[in-house]
């Protein structure tokens, strides 16, 4: 099986740009440090449920706000 290699494109995350090589939300989430079952996410103008996180394929040029849920009490 040959070597994939996948180049980075150009996201914008709460308003700042930032290049990845995640190729789903789900990746991403995971490449910030969060974790994808505590997170709310907004990809191109659209609530992304949060059970598709995993199989929503990124893009050049994607626009995502992402709210991360802390514990406390």
């Amino acid at each position: 099986m040959p070597l994939v290699m996948t180049q980075p494109i150009s996201i914008t995350v709460n308003g700042d740009t930032r290049r990845t090589e995640a190729a789903t939300i789900a990746a991403l989430v995971r490449e910030l440090g969060l974790k994808p079952e505590k997170v709310a996410v907004e990809h191109n103008g659209e609530i992304a449920p949060r059970s598709t996180l995993e199989d929503v394929a990124l893009t050049d040029g994607d626009q995502l706000e992402i709210v991360h849920f802390v514990g406390g009490g």
